[in-house]
C-alpha cells in the first residue's frame, strides 16, 4: 500500500535547482545526523520495449557490479565501510539507488552514486554470475502464490501493456541478456534529464553541486520512448472468478480494477476508502468481517497503486479452498455496503482521524519519507505539498466516496483470480 508521510510545516522547506546538464536536485534540509541520498531514474517494468521484459531490473543489478573507477567489491566497501548502507530497487516506473550515511560522509556517498548510475561498464563475467543471482529470484518469487497473485492480477487489468509485466521478468530471457543489452537500456534512460538526486539530512548543498557535476557525464539531449496507455473511460470486464490450479495449501484470492492516476482528484477519495475497507488497522472493514468475526482469513487487505496515467485497486486475502466462496461474498458485501450507504458525519470523521494518525506515524521513517519525495518530484516536476494533502483529506465528503465506490466497486468492474 501506499502512504504518504506527513511532516511538521517547518520541515517541508526543499531546496530545489536544475543542473546544467538536465539533472534535477531535490534537497530536505534538517539537523539529522544520518543523511539519506540517492538517484531516481525513470527508467522501469513500463520503459522496457518488448523482448527486454525484466531488463531495467538486471540493470539494477548490475550497476552495482563495477564502473570505470570501481570493482564490484570497492563500491561495496566505499559505503559500507563507512558504516553505511547502499541499496536499490527497481518497481513499474523507476528504478532508485540510494544509500543511507552519516552526513560527514555526504560528499563520498554522493560520488559512489553518481559512479554506479552514470559509470558503470556491467562486465560481462559479472553479468554471467548476476544472472544466476536474479534467476534464483525469480525462482523464489514464482515460489511465493501470495506475491505472484498482485503481478497476475495487473497483467489481466493492463493486457498487453508493460505495466502489467511483473518487473523481475522470466529466467529464460535474464539468460539471454548481455552486457550490450544493458549499456543499450541505460543510455536511453540513465540520464541527468531522466533523473533526479535527492538528498535528505544535513548536507551542504554548493559543495555537493560541484561534486554532482564533477561525476555526471554531459550527454546531449535524445528523445527516448516511453509507453502511454489509453485508459477506457468505463470498465467492461468478464466477472467470471479466473481460476489457477497451483496445488497450494491455502486458497490466495484478490479481487482488483483499473483505477485512478497519480493525478486524478478522484484518488483522495479512493485513499479514505482503501484505509476504511483493508488499511493496517485491525478494525478495518474487512478484517473485521473476515477474520474477527468469521475466524476465515489469517490476513486481509485492500491496497491501491497510483501510476503516471493509471492505476489499480484491489483486494486480497488468503483462505482455506472451501472458504473462498463465503470470503467473496463477505467482500462483495462489504463493497456493497459503501456503494449503497454514503458514511455519516462520525464515521467519515473517525475514518480521517485514523488515517491522519498512521501517516504522522509513517513520519518516523525518514527513509521512506525521502524515498517518498524524490519519487514525486522525479514524476511530477514538484514538491510535495504535505498540508495540501491533508487538506484534500480533510475536504472529503460522503457523496465524494460514496461516487468513487460506485465507479469502482460495481460487480461487473471487479476481475477476482483465485490460486487453489
Amino acid at each position: 500500500m501506499n502512504y504518504f508521510c506527513i511532516f511538521a510545516p517547518q520541515m517541508t522547506k526543499y531546496n530545489t535547482f536544475t543542473l546544467k546538464n538536465g539533472m534535477r536536485v531535490i534537497h530536505l534540509p534538517s539537523d539529522a545526523q544520518v543523511v539519506y541520498c540517492g538517484i531516481a531514474v525513470k527508467a522501469g517494468t513500463r520503459h522496457e520495449l518488448p523482448g527486454e521484459e525484466g531488463l531495467a531490473h538486471f540493470c539494477e543489478h548490475l550497476s552495482f557490479k563495477g564502473t570505470e573507477r570501481r570493482s564490484a567489491v570497492q563500491i561495496i566497501n566505499a559505503i559500507e565501510g563507512l558504516g553505511g548502507e547502499l541499496n536499490a530497487f527497481t518497481n513499474k516506473e523507476d528504478t532508485v539507488f540510494y544509500c543511507a550515511i552519516q552526513a560527514k560522509h555526504v560528499r563520498k556517498a554522493i560520488n559512489v552514486l553518481c559512479d554506479i548510475v552514470f559509470h558503470s561498464t556491467y562486465p560481462e563475467h559479472e553479468v554471467e554470475k548476476e544472472r544466476e543471482v536474479v534467476c534464483d529470484e525469480i525462482e523464489s518469487y514464482e515460489d511465493t502464490p501470495a506475491e505472484l497473485i498482485f503481478d497476475e492480477i495487473e497483467n489481466i487489468l493492463f493486457d498487453g501493456h508493460p505495466l502489467g509485466h511483473n518487473i523481475l521478468g522470466t529466467s529464460e530471457q535474464v539468460r539471454q541478456y548481455t552486457s550490450e543489452d544493458a549499456y543499450r537500456f541505460t543510455q536511453r534512460y540513465y540520464r541527468p534529464e531522466n533523473c533526479v538526486l535527492f538528498v535528505s539530512g544535513l548536507a551542504d548543498m554548493k559543495r555537493l553541486t560541484a561534486i554532482i557535476e564533477t561525476h555526471m557525464p554531459n550527454r546531449a539531449h535524445e528523445s527516448y520512448e516511453t509507453h502511454k496507455l489509453n485508459i477506457p473511460q468505463k470498465f467492461s470486464l468478464d466477472s467470471a472468478p479466473i481460476v489457477r490450479l497451483r496445488g497450494t495449501h491455502q486458497a490466495h484470492v484478490i479481487m482488483g480494477t483499473q483505477a485512478y492516476a497519480a493525478n486524478n482528484p478522484k484518488r483522495w477519495a479512493l485513499y479514505l476508502l482503501n484505509n476504511i475497507l483493508g488499511g493496517p488497522g485491525l478494525n478495518s472493514r474487512l478484517n473485521l468481517s473476515l477474520r474477527e468475526r468469521n475466524g476465515l482469513v489469517y490476513s486481509v487487505e485492500s491496497s491501491m497503486v497510483c501510476y503516471g496515467d493509471t492505476g489499480s485497486w484491489c483486494v486480497y486475502f488468503g483462505c482455506d479452498p472451501h472458504d473462498v466462496r463465503r470470503c467473496c461474498k463477505l467482500v462483495r458485501r462489504e463493497l456493497n455496503r459503501l456503494m449503497k450507504r454514503p458514511l455519516t458525519s462520525t464515521q467519515l470523521h473517525k475514518a480521517k482521524q485514523q488515517l491522519q494518525g498512521q501517516l504522522a506515524i509513517a513520519c518516523d521513517s525518514r527513509e521512506q519519507f525521502a524515498l517518498d519525495f524524490a519519487k514525486t518530484f522525479l514524476h511530477q516536476g514538484k514538491e510535495r505539498d504535505l498540508n495540501d494533502i491533508m487538506r484534500h483529506i480533510d475536504g472529503l465528503t460522503p457523496e465524494d466516496l460514496q461516487q468513487v465506490a460506485q465507479e469502482l466497486f460495481a460487480e461487473d468492474h471487479i476481475t477476482t483470480l483465485i490460486y487453489k
